[in-house]
């Protein structure tokens, strides 16, 4: 049960991964680079890493994406 739920969640990082690169939006970019970490973050829960997990969704899917929200909005409001 274990080894095919480790392989979903590989398939849908991979999956996430493409589509984070993929994208032309950078706003649809830095969402799915979100999704990417908290999918990241489920599999190191299954992997038996708690704190690896803690930290990765709170700097990998949080901290990361205000980052680059704040980025993203100050740069299409210096250009206007």
């Amino acid at each position: 049960m274990m080894i095919i739920l480790e392989g979903i969640l590989l398939v849908f990082l991979v999956v996430t991964a493409t589509i984070t690169v993929c994208f032309r939006n950078i706003l649809n970019s830095v969402l799915a680079f979100s999704i990417f970490s908290i999918v990241l973050s489920i599999l190191y829960l299954v992997y038996q890493a708690p704190d690896v997990s803690l930290a990765e969704a709170v700097i990998g899917a949080g901290i990361n994406t205000a980052i680059f929200i704040t980025a993203i909005s100050q740069v299409r409001r210096d250009n206007d």
